[in-house]
């Protein structure tokens, strides 16, 4: 028999249902977690299918469709639209992935205001209740809360619904989807006017996060970036600064529209390392370095 014939006679033997065993056998490798991307195309009274080049056609609830509560189905995942979703349940018995877009919304948004967070902006949210301790709001479509002691208004809280309020942020964390904010703070950092980039300022050291520094101006916060701290790589934030500790840093940017001032103790120094490795003295001699830091700035 010569090769051609033999080359045939093995493609006929693939059958389709030898087709459909190889498809069954194949590992999509779809996880709970993972971000896909795929095109809608059905919808009916209990949710949205979508094509993610799986199997079966995967599967998003009603309740997982949208944050937009109040839109249309049609209108928040249109037919043949190609978008991302979050998957929230891994292949059942028939190889179907139920998806979230709801959920990726939410997690994007989280992401949001993490980076909002590092970069020190105060943002503008509605409050939308009450309680003993003080009053919840509407970030982006999270859920906050400031406390009491965190509002201008502190005694008739219930004036306060309805109401859209400048914040700062106390507190974010994803995990525990724990969103704490202040209007007092963000209301002391309005004032730029006592400011200048090339400024030696002084403060108190009162957040440590994988980013960098918030130091407290006495009216006002200020951010030491990672890496405006030393020319040098700094592994470990809390092997050179301690919460309540006092800083002397160099002004280098004053950003009034997003409420931001940012600080270096990295021009301070005389040598890349010296802040990791002297930082006592490069704080007590901050002053006689101050002249040499603003002129490179502003030159």
């Amino acid at each position: 028999m010569n090769s051609q014939s033999t080359s045939s006679k093995s493609l006929t033997s693939f059958t389709a249902d030898d087709f459909a065993k190889a498809l069954e056998q194949h590992d999509y490798n779809f996880q709970a977690g993972q971000v896909v991307n795929g095109k809608i195309i059905a919808h009916d009274n209990t949710g949205v299918y979508v094509d993610i080049g799986g199997k079966s056609a995967a599967f998003v609830p009603l309740a997982e469709a949208s944050l937009s509560s109040d839109k249309p189905l049609a209108e928040v995942l249109p037919l043949h639209e190609e978008m991302d979703f979050l998957i929230v349940r891994e292949q059942n018995e028939d190889g179907q992935v139920t998806l979230s877009r709801r959920q990726l919304e939410i997690k994007q948004r989280w992401n949001k205001v993490l980076q909002l967070q590092e970069e020190n902006q105060s943002v503008q949210v509605r409050v939308t209740g009450t309680n003993k301790g003080g009053v919840t709001v509407n970030l982006k479509g999270l859920r906050g809360f400031i406390p009491r002691s965190h509002l201008l208004e502190r005694e008739n809280l219930e004036a306060l619904v309805g109401e859209s309020l400048t914040v700062s942020f106390i507190e974010v964390n994803l995990e525990t989807r724990k969103l704490v904010l202040s209007q007092r703070l963000a209301t002391q950092s309005a004032s730029f006017s006592q400011f200048e980039v090339g400024q030696l300022v002084e403060g108190k050291i009162s957040g440590i996060k994988p980013f960098g520094l918030f130091v407290d101006l006495g009216g006002a916060t200020g951010l030491i970036h990672i890496k405006q701290i030393s020319q040098n790589f700094v592994e470990s934030i809390p092997s050179v600064f301690q919460l309540g500790q006092s800083v002397k840093a160099i002004i280098i940017n004053l950003d009034e529209g997003r409420n931001r001032i940012s600080l270096s103790t990295r021009v301070l120094e005389n040598y890349p390392g010296e802040m990791i490795e002297k930082g006592e003295e490069v704080m007590a001699s901050a002053e006689a370095r101050r002249d040499r830091a603003a002129k490179q700035l502003l030159s």
